[in-house]
């Protein structure tokens, strides 16, 4: 179903035209990569409130890295698994279902 909607949006010309736009918003970082002083914390110039400053870029690195171990914990689960993340949650049972059969466990205070 999904291939069938991406050559619809090929043939409509949606597709080239999200490219283009996407394309124009590279333009001020491919500037500053050819002028050689990309710093690597996402600086491409726009900074009307002024809020760059190295403590916040050094949490945005910072950031950028847990996400990046977090997606590679979520891939090993599913490979180890075969569940993805939301597939694995929406088969946890419910709170109290979880207190009933707490109760039952041996030692349990009812």
């Amino acid at each position: 179903k999904m291939w069938g909607l991406h050559e619809a949006a090929i043939k409509s010309g949606a597709l080239w035209q999200v490219l283009f736009f996407i394309g124009l918003l590279e333009i001020p970082f491919l500037l500053t990569l050819a002028n050689g002083s990309v710093d690597g914390t996402g600086n491409v110039g726009f900074d009307p409130l002024g809020l760059k400053s190295d403590r916040r870029a050094v949490t945005e690195i910072k950031n950028g890295r847990l996400g990046m171990i977090a997606f590679g914990g979520m891939m090993q689960h599913y490979l180890l698994t075969g569940k993805g993340p939301v597939q694995f949650i929406s088969q946890i049972p419910n709170f109290k279902s979880c207190a009933a059969k707490a109760s039952e466990l041996p030692g349990a205070k009812t």
